[in-house]
């Protein structure tokens, strides 16, 4: 059975590395998906796997005079959410297609599900904890790189992103998705 349309946003870190993974995930578990990837994901991530599961990434908008080929998603994830993407959304900034997908999510209020993957080093900025409050009282649900848990988001220390990746089991985003 098909839960809906799922929206599978990836993000410039570690974690995008695993997209192919995430999207196999949620597609198994009955989703249907599109794959949108930010400018700076290119470099993180398989286009070629996620082609082979039928899932290409899609990174600009679309020509003007071309028609919509794209469904409203019923659901959003965002795996990972980077630190410039948190300010993006926070602050409305809606620069990229990925961007704007998450800004229009976000004003509709459809369920947003986010794994932030943001070192120590950015964590103390002044923004942070404002952009954090913001989204999560704009009802975003942030799950944790590192076990899954839904909840206040939880430093990365630097340095161990690699760990964290090869630790991240894409079946917390489905289980995410399901509660």
């Amino acid at each position: 059975p098909v839960a809906g349309l799922c929206a599978y946003v990836v993000c410039g870190a570690p974690l995008a590395a695993r997209a192919p993974d995430i999207a196999a995930a949620v597609a198994a578990a009955g989703w249907r998906l599109q794959v949108i990837t930010t400018p700076s994901a290119g470099n993180w991530v398989d286009d070629g796997a996620l082609s082979a599961l039928g899932q290409a990434a899609r990174t600009g908008h679309r020509p003007v005079n071309a028609p919509k080929v794209r469904a409203r998603p019923d659901v959003v994830v965002v795996a990972p959410i980077t630190f410039n993407t948190v300010g993006k959304l926070a602050s409305g900034i809606a620069d990229t297609y990925a961007h704007s997908l998450l800004c229009e999510a976000l004003g509709e209020a459809l369920p947003i599900v986010a794994v932030p993957m943001v070192n120590n080093r950015l964590w103390g900025h002044p923004a942070w904890a404002g952009n954090l409050g913001r989204l999560t009282q704009a009802g975003v649900r942030w799950l944790s790189i590192h076990d899954g848990t839904i909840g206040a988001p939880r430093v990365v220390q630097s340095g161990t992103g690699d760990d964290l990746v090869k630790r991240f089991d894409p079946e917390w985003i489905v289980r995410a998705l399901g509660s």
